[in-house]
Formats: structure tokens, sequence, C-alpha cells
């Protein structure tokens, strides 16, 4: 099932490694570590534009990830700090 995203949650672009350029981050960002283009809302400022990685639009909100219900982002960033971890390679 599909989600629009929440406001205030930013777990997708805080919890993932991203290893594409990102405008302001050219060796991409470690896991844990909150993208540059965040805005104070915790909204992309590169949304839609030609230089946000293929990556950020590829990975979409939805139940499994999100959680039931707005948490501020907790349920995501432990959902997907967990997936990160199971697919750091050794």
């Amino acid at each position: 099932m599909s989600l629009s995203c929440r406001p205030g949650c930013a777990a997708c672009c805080t919890a993932p490694s991203i290893s594409s350029p990102i405008p302001g981050m050219p060796n991409g960002k470690p896991a844990g570590v909150p993208c540059v283009q965040l805005d104070d809302q915790l909204r992309c400022k590169i949304f839609g534009q030609p230089g946000r990685p293929a990556v950020c639009g590829q990975l979409q909100a939805s139940l499994e990830m999100c959680g039931p219900q707005d948490d501020g982002g907790v349920f995501a960033r432990g959902y997907l700090m967990r997936l990160e971890a199971l697919t750091r390679p050794d």
C-alpha cells in the first residue's frame, strides 16, 4: 500500500546511506546522516529536480516501511536502519 510522505518525518532522507552524488554531498551520504537538501520543515529542496538522485525517487512511502501512524518518523527510521544493517557489505 502506497502512502504520501508524512510531514516532519524525513526518515528516507536520514536513515539510508546513499552512494549517488547529491548536490552538496558529492560522495553521497552515510546512513543516519540527514541529507543536506532537507529544509527546515524536513522537506526535500531538490524534489522533482534533475540533480535529485534516482534512488531517492525510487524509495516510496508504504505502510510496511512507515508504520500505521504518524510518529515523526520513528518507525520508518528504525525500519530503514534495520534494512541498512542487513544489507551492509562486510
